[in-house]
């Protein structure tokens, strides 16, 4: 009987998927918990992987015409209580500064002194500070429209946390725009989650589906809520972008009004959107194998490794010659408009080298010793094939072939992430093998369930409710551009005038 293989991360994700993300996140050198409650650090290889997501959307949004700017992180507690809908979505996951210095006790220990005038509440998100600025800052239609977006972390203080996933601090992008008609924003707002999709398909090799969310799943304050949604390796369904058409509801409740070019008094019509570092706990859980991450090139904290490998110090000397004239070649080579980020690991540690690349996730591995100097040749690595098959290629032909090398590992990750998408979602009528989909195969595994269902929902909160609460299912969204089907909802049986997709989610 053939010996099964060991693999780097224990347990597998089949085993159990939930502690297989945690020791991903942990062997890739990504991320950790910090010394504060609910909160990460997040180390360089992590950070990279986001700089690289943040340049790439930068500059898709200033393609459009959005401009960045930085607002204040304590937002006065009157300002959220301007918007009921708004405050009342957030009052749970809200921080409070109540106190502005701190002064030793009789004992010797620091206790807060100075109590604020008026509490602030730390930045959950930035309507209300954002609103306000846009009232001074717009009186007439030429100041319209104004586009605007933010680089920042923001504090929502969760009860269950799980890195990138959910944390109560995370880093994020927050864009706010105003606009002189109703038209222009709703057109903006799908303008921003038809980014956001590209970003995931064509950046993260995500598939998504889009969609309008329903009346007890949309933003707070918002008229409407769009998303993106994809579908993780364990089937359950991850929000990875949302994009919020806020009508005039925040410009009502910050005074945001502007004269017409028929000088007429009018309010502005608002939209805000927003992704953050949960995508990188996105592409660990779309990409990674039972041996750690698997970056797509397009945003990897780096291409490619060279793993000089030799015995003496004869040895090492001419290697090394060899990898850092290979490794000045390849950075001055382009990658997808981007310089090609290359590694050199000289570490004196054997084959645990090779083993912490394919842990990281790096796309490349390319090992070189005396032999292959010999031979004026390189040994390569495929991220996305198994670790064990590698291949000898002419030092020249690497160098003319990595970008082509690249572009096959991040259309692979797609095609691999779309057939499991299209293989693991279903059209489903009736409740009784509605139900039966999302019933966990083993008790013992609950989170095992069939996917992603595009079934009939009647539109009702009550049926919603009833299915999140008999199966923790929910709407991830009302699919846009899908033909309208009528059937029978799954939950009461009544008529239903189109599908929606439901999934378990994070």
């Amino acid at each position: 009987m053939e010996k099964e293989e060991k693999t780097a991360i224990t347990p597998t994700r089949e085993e159990d998927y939930s502690e297989w993300y945690q020791q991903a996140v942990k062997l890739s050198d990504m991320a950790e918990r910090s010394p504060v409650r609910g909160c990460m650090v997040i180390k360089p290889w992590g950070y990279s992987l986001w700089e690289n997501i943040v340049h790439e959307l930068d500059d898709m949004f200033k393609d459009t015409g959005v401009k960045n700017a930085y607002f204040p992180l304590f937002i006065p507690l009157g300002f959220l209580e301007k918007e009921a809908a708004h405050v009342e979505g957030f009052a749970k996951e809200c921080a409070v500064v109540t106190h502005h210095r701190l002064e030793k006790n009789d004992g010797g220990g620091l206790v807060p002194a100075g109590p604020l005038t008026e509490p602030l509440v730390v930045r959950p998100t930035s309507e209300t500070i954002i609103g306000d600025a846009f009232s001074n800052w717009i009186s007439s239609y030429r100041d319209l429209p104004l586009l605007i977006n933010q680089w920042a972390n923001v504090v929502r203080w969760e009860m269950r946390t799980r890195i990138f996933l959910r944390t109560s601090e995370f880093l994020w992008q927050e864009g706010h725009t105003a606009h002189a008609t109703e038209t222009e924003a709703m057109e903006r707002t799908k303008l921003m989650l038809n980014i956001y999709a590209r970003l995931a398909e064509e950046y993260l090799a995500m598939p998504v589906t889009k969609g309008r969310k329903t009346e007890s799943e949309k933003f707070p304050g918002a008229v409407e809520t769009f998303s993106i949604e994809t579908i993780m390796q364990d089937k359950k369904g991850l929000q990875a972008g949302t994009s919020h058409f806020l009508g005039q509801n925040f410009a009502k409740a910050s005074e945001i009004k502007f004269q017409s070019f028929e000088e007429k008094e009018e309010y502005v019509w608002t939209t805000s959107w927003g992704v953050s570092t949960r995508l990188i706990g996105g592409i660990i859980m779309t990409h990674g194998d039972d041996n750690g991450v698997i970056l797509p090139p397009r945003v990897a904290s780096s291409h490619v490794v060279l793993i000089p490998i030799y015995r003496s110090s004869d040895d090492k000397a001419k290697v090394m010659e060899f990898v850092e004239k290979l490794g000045l070649e390849i950075k001055n080579l382009f990658y997808h408009h981007r310089k090609i980020r290359v590694e050199i690991d000289d570490r004196d540690i054997g084959g645990a080298k090779g083993w912490e690349w394919i842990k990281k996730g790096i796309p490349l591995r390319v090992e070189i010793g005396p032999r292959d100097i010999a031979k004026d040749s390189v040994y390569i690595a495929r991220r996305d094939k198994p670790h064990r098959e590698k291949i000898s290629m002419k030092r020249d032909q690497f160098a003319k072939e990595i970008v082509n090398i690249l572009d096959e590992i991040q259309n692979n990750l797609y095609e691999k992430a779309l057939s499991f998408k299209e293989e693991n979602t279903v059209s489903i009528d009736g409740g009784a093998r509605f139900y039966e989909f999302f019933t966990p195969l083993n008790k013992d595994k609950p989170e095992i369930h069939g996917g992603f269902a595009f079934s009939h929902w009647c539109g009702t909160n009550e049926c919603e409710a009833k299915i999140k609460e008999d199966l923790s299912v929910t709407i991830r969204c009302i699919p846009l551009n899908q033909n309208t089907d009528k059937g029978k909802c799954v939950c009461c049986g009544r008529p239903s005038s189109g599908r929606v997709l439901f999934a378990k989610a994070y």
